[in-house]
C-alpha cells in the first residue's frame, strides 16, 4: 500500500508540474560574472523608464504602526483595455495600495530587507540577478550606480534559493502542497505559504506563466488571484511580471497579469515590453527560452541586445523603484 500511495503522489506531482524542463531547458545557467574593476556600461532598453538617482536612501524601516485594515480584494473597476498592457511602462511606479500593504507587513514583522520570487527557472538566483548577492566586488553596475542602494539593502535575498523558485514551476505548483520542500515546510503547506513563513519578505516578484501554457486562461487567472490575495493578506507587496513569450496564445496570460495589477493597484514589471526592441524580441525558440549573453563580453553594451541582461537590469530597477516608492516619507 505504501508503494502504491507513493506512486499516486508522484503522479499527482507530475501533473502539477506540467513542464519540468521549463523555459530554461532543465539547466540552471549562471549569469556572466564580470571581474572586479571592469567597466560594465549596459544600455538601458529603449522602452524602459529609468528613474533618476534618488538623493537619499532609506536608512531604517518606518517605525509607525499602520492603522489600516488589510484586505485582499480588488478595489478598482476592471476597465483596462485588452491591449493596454503593451504600452505600460517597463518599470512601475508604486501607488497607495502598495504603500498600505508594505506598512501592514511591517506591523506583521515582515523583514524590510527581504524579497521573495515566485517563478520558474528564469527566476533562479543566477538566472535573474547573477552575482549581486555576493557583495560589492562581484558585480559592476556600470552606469547604473544609483541601484547600489537596493543591492546592499536586499543583499541577503539575491542569491537565496527560495522555496518558490523551481525549474518548471507553474501557478498550480506554487499552490500545491505536493510540491513543497518537506525539509522546510509544514504538512499540507504549499510552497508559497512556506516561503512566506520561512523568509518573511516585504516584497514578492510573481513571475509565472511560461510553463502554465497548457492551462486555460480561466484557470490561470483563478490561480493568480489566489496567489495575489494570499500575498497581500501576509502584508507582502506583490510585484507582478509579464513574460517575453506567448506559449499560451493571444498573450492571454500577460493580459490577465496586467488586469490584476490594474484592479488591485499593484506594481507590474513589464518585461515583455523591455524585450520588444531586441532581436526576435529576446526569444530564441517557441518554448520561452530567452537570449543569453556571452560571459566574455558582458562589459560591452552590445550584450544589452540579449534578454537575460535586460531581465536582470529591469528586475533590479523595478525592485529599487518599488522599494523607494513605498518607503518614501
Amino acid at each position: 500500500m505504501a508503494t502504491v500511495r507513493r506512486k499516486i503522489l508522484l503522479l499527482s506531482a507530475a501533473a502539477v508540474l506540467t513542464a519540468s524542463a521549463g523555459a530554461c531547458g532543465g539547466a540552471d545557467r549562471g549569469l556572466p560574472t564580470p571581474q572586479a574593476g571592469t567597466a560594465v556600461t549596459p544600455a538601458a532598453p529603449t522602452r524602459t523608464n529609468t528613474p533618476d538617482a534618488p538623493t537619499a536612501l532609506p536608512t531604517a524601516a518606518p517605525t509607525a504602526t499602520p492603522t489600516i485594515t488589510l484586505t485582499a480584494t480588488a478595489t478598482q473597476t476592471p476597465t483596462l483595455a485588452p491591449d493596454a498592457w503593451q504600452s505600460m511602462p517597463v518599470i512601475p511606479t508604486p501607488g497607495e495600495a502598495a504603500r498600505r500593504i508594505y506598512g501592514a507587513g511591517l506591523a506583521l514583522k515582515n523583514d524590510p530587507h527581504a524579497f521573495s520570487i515566485l517563478g520558474d527557472c528564469l527566476s533562479l538566483p543566477y538566472n535573474l540577478f547573477g552575482e549581486m548577492g555576493k557583495g560589492p566586488h562581484h558585480y559592476n553596475l556600470g552606469g547604473y550606480t544609483f541601484l547600489e542602494g537596493a543591492v546592499e539593502w536586499f543583499s541577503d535575498s539575491f542569491g537565496r534559493y527560495g522555496i518558490t523558485r523551481v525549474n518548471g514551476f507553474t501557478t498550480a505548483a506554487v499552490l500545491s502542497p505536493l510540491m513543497a520542500n518537506r525539509k522546510f515546510c509544514e504538512p499540507d503547506e504549499n510552497p508559497m505559504a512556506c516561503e512566506y513563513r520561512v523568509h518573511r519578505p516585504s516584497f514578492a516578484f510573481i513571475a509565472l506563466g511560461t510553463d502554465d501554457y497548457k492551462s486555460t486562461p480561466e484557470a490561470f487567472e483563478q490561480r493568480m488571484r489566489t496567489i495575489v490575495d494570499y500575498t497581500i493578506s501576509k502584508g507582502i507587496v506583490p510585484i507582478l511580471a509579464t513574460k517575453a513569450d506567448d506559449r499560451e496564445g493571444n498573450h492571454a496570460f500577460n493580459r490577465i497579469v496586467a488586469r490584476l495589477a490594474y484592479e488591485y493597484g499593484l506594481p507590474m514589471w513589464n518585461f515583455w515590453s523591455a524585450v520588444q526592441p531586441l532581436p526576435l524580441h529576446g526569444l530564441i525558440d517557441n518554448r520561452g527560452h530567452i537570449s543569453w549573453a556571452d560571459p566574455d563580453d558582458f562589459s560591452k553594451a552590445a550584450n544589452m541586445n540579449r534578454a537575460v541582461p535586460v531581465r536582470s537590469l529591469t528586475a533590479l530597477q523595478t525592485l529599487d523603484t518599488v522599494w523607494r516608492g513605498v518607503t518614501a516619507p
